[in-house]
């Protein structure tokens, strides 16, 4: 981190460890874990179940299908045209925040995909008739439905059919069934509930990513949401008074007041060894990794920058190394790979960790 000094970055590292409630204790709920992040990467759906879960106390993997199946958690594109697990009964105010711009940012590949307004009401029409009287759809019984109808030209412009109604508010991922996540109507599937005036919700929105991401500054959130710098900006001085401001190295961070304090109460645990899922929040959740991932070793996180991140081995708050799984069934194990080499601790650890994940 340009500024910090590896003290202070090892701090910045712990911290956000004990806010994201990764050491120190998880959330009661499913439900409570993901309202609490606000947002969590989810293209990686079996990662992001993975990551909910270590975030709930007990780390149950099946309170996370339960609060999808009950309708309390969705899965959807709320903002960085980018899945993401999210309260339901947030959508609608998210949305009312992001949605247009991540629309007007997608234009051009509508455009080039000869999706327009009178494609997509007929799109939306259909898939309305369809949910009416089914409940639910696949997304392979969707782009059936939608390519029977003659609104298919390819795969291409069924996917961004389904983005362009679900950033619309239209549709979202939901319940599970026959071993996928099925599409509802979001109108069917999500109560109905306030939608809070804008400056209200942006407000709103600061205090969840600083309470839950802290320490962080306001271009990290500005990143994570894609919102103008300038609003958000306004939006943190109106709540300042609710967060803590550190500054390190000539940039102001900002995390909520207890978070210290859920630090020191996490004890040993917040030195200690963790396996993350390559999406986690811990990393993906910030505009800049340094805190927790040496620029030196960002590569291997993400081989060739290609977007796709590896799972990774987090010591003290650090990533030092990258995992996944090898093998099947009763001869899975966990396959890890140091930045350099890892300490006699962390070796001893990493069986024990892969066996513990949800």
């Amino acid at each position: 981190m340009s500024g910090a000094t590896a003290a202070q970055s090892r701090e910045i590292a712990r911290l956000r460890l004990a806010a994201q409630r990764l050491v120190g204790g998880g959330l009661p709920d499913a439900a409570s874990a993901v309202r609490h992040m606000s947002a969590m990467q989810g293209q990686d759906l079996p990662g992001a179940m993975t990551s909910a879960a270590l975030r709930v106390a007990g780390r149950p993997r099946q309170a996370i299908v339960d609060a999808m199946n009950a309708g309390e958690i969705v899965r959807t594109w709320p903002m960085r045209g980018t899945l993401h697990l999210i309260p339901a009964e947030d959508l609608g105010w998210i949305l009312s925040l992001t949605g247009e711009r991540t629309l007007r940012a997608t234009a051009r590949n509508r455009e080039l995909r000869g999706v327009d307004e009178a494609l997509l009401d007929r799109a939306r029409a259909a898939a309305f008739e369809a949910l009416e009287e089914h409940g639910s759809l696949s997304r392979d019984g969707l782009m059936t439905l939608w390519s029977e109808a003659g609104l298919m030209s390819d795969s291409y412009r069924g996917y961004r059919l389904l983005f362009t109604l679900s950033v619309g508010g239209d549709l979202c991922f939901g319940p599970f069934a026959d071993g996928g996540q099925r599409i509802v109507a979001v109108s069917d599937w999500i109560r109905p509930a306030a939608v809070p005036a804008p400056d209200e919700a942006l407000a709103q929105w600061v205090l969840r990513y600083f309470g839950s991401h802290g320490p962080a500054t306001v271009r990290d959130f500005a990143w994570w949401t894609k919102l103008p710098l300038n609003t958000i900006r306004a939006a943190v001085a109106e709540v300042a008074g609710s967060l803590e401001s550190w500054t390190v190295g000539g940039a102001e961070y900002l995390m909520a007041p207890e978070t210290p304090e859920l630090l020191a109460g996490a004890g040993r645990a917040a030195g200690g060894v963790l396996l993350l899922p390559g999406f986690d929040e811990f990393l993906l959740g910030y505009g800049t990794r340094g805190a927790a991932l040496p620029d030196e070793h960002a590569g291997k996180v993400v081989p060739g920058n290609n977007g796709m991140f590896r799972g990774t081995v987090v010591s003290g708050g650090r990533v030092v190394g990258t995992w996944k799984r090898k093998g099947s069934g009763k001869a899975v194990r966990i396959d890890a790979e140091p930045f350099t080499s890892f300490s006699k601790a962390v070796e001893a650890a990493l069986p024990r960790r892969f066996a513990a994940l949800p």
